[in-house]
C-alpha cells in the first residue's frame, strides 16, 4: 500500500473517530463534529479522485472499435 492511500485511509478513520467522539457526550461540541466530518470528507475525496470514471472507459472502448 502506497503512502497516499495510507494517508487517505488514516484521514477517514481519524475523521470518523472525531465525529463519533463529538456526538457521544450530552454536550455536543459542534466545532469538533464539523472538524471530524471535514477530515472524513477529505479522506474520501483523496480516495475518490484516483478512481477512474466509468464513462471514460466506455468512451475509450468505442473509439478503439471505430478504427
Amino acid at each position: 500500500m502506497n503512502l497516499s492511500r495510507l494517508i487517505s485511509f488514516s484521514l477517514i478513520v481519524i475523521g470518523g473517530f472525531i465525529a463519533f467522539y463529538a456526538q457521544s457526550g450530552t454536550n455536543q461540541n459542534q466545532y469538533l463534529l464539523v472538524l471530524g466530518i471535514f477530515v472524513l470528507m477529505m479522506g474520501l475525496y483523496r480516495i475518490s479522485r484516483n478512481i477512474p470514471s466509468k464513462y471514460d472507459q466506455e468512451n475509450s472502448k468505442e473509439e478503439n472499435d471505430e478504427f
